[in-house]
């Protein structure tokens, strides 16, 4: 019966390590998603300064070939 307990007391504190372990990486990668979307917004806004007004005649575009 001890070592029932004694493996359970293990098991507990291997999966307590993984469950920190797994906090910190969502942690981090909620970070890096804050800041993707940061950096999409800027993005956006960049491109929406940048798109002229009037609409680009066909002419204007490159054919497929070049």
């Amino acid at each position: 019966m001890e070592s029932r307990i004694t493996e359970l007391e293990i098991k507990i504190s291997y999966t307590e390590d993984l469950v920190d372990e797994l906090n910190r990486l969502v942690y981090r990668q909620q970070q890096q998603i804050d800041l993707l979307v940061q950096e999409l917004r800027g993005l956006r806004e960049q491109v929406r300064t940048l798109q002229p007004h009037e609409p680009l005649s066909l002419r204007d575009e490159l054919p497929p070939h070049y």
